[in-house]
């Protein structure tokens, strides 16, 4: 596996370029730098070797098994924690909070966690929109891939454009500037 020496096109390394014709430089595959290499093709170091040795004879539930680990104790945090009975003039805990005042762009998201958990809804949006908006789509995501990954599952794929994506983080942002601005109708949405 390391160490061999393969193209992207999976032809022999050995075997000579096409040649150009008519005098044009080659394009495509035919003008990237052919063997032998001016570099030898790197060696994993034993930290690699061992996450690869692991990942080679680990089952396939495993890696879903521990994103889900991850996601559940993020719930058990946000349940334990009851975010939404600190005292008011309690110190916050988000560092851009602290030391500017300003509301950060997951700032309301570990409340919004707790009140969908919990059933409310319009709580939840009151505290982060764009979570509560998000949610679905990102346990979509994360239920196909995890059914894909542990039972072979093939859920039809949500297929998220580059300009959908851009437009939700250019949203996100419209959202952490305005939740921040002190006039009104702007301070409904400060938390």
């Amino acid at each position: 596996m390391y160490g061999e020496r393969v193209t992207s096109v999976d032809r022999q390394a050995e075997q000579a370029p096409p040649a150009a014709t008519d005098g044009q430089p080659p394009v495509g595959p035919a003008a990237w730098p052919h063997p032998p290499y001016p570099y030898p093709a790197p060696q994993p170091d034993r930290f690699s070797r061992f996450v690869l040795r692991v990942h080679d004879r680990s089952p396939r539930w495993a890696l879903p098994l521990a994103a889900l680990g991850c996601v559940g104790m993020g719930m058990a945090y946000a349940l334990l924690s009851d975010p939404t009975r600190s005292d008011p003039d309690a110190a916050p805990s988000c560092l851009l909070k602290l030391t500017t005042g300003l509301d950060c762009p997951g700032c309301g998201g570990t409340r919004a966690l707790w009140y969908v958990l919990h059933g409310d809804l319009p709580a939840a949006a009151r505290h982060h929109f764009l979570f509560v908006f998000a949610l679905p789509f990102l346990a979509y995501l994360f239920v196909s891939w995890a059914g894909n990954r542990a039972f072979g599952w093939r859920l039809p794929e949500l297929r998220l454009s580059s300009r959908v994506l851009a437009g939700f983080l250019v949203a996100w942002l419209v959202f952490s500037v305005a939740r921040n601005l002190p006039w009104a109708p702007f301070t409904a949405l400060y938390v």
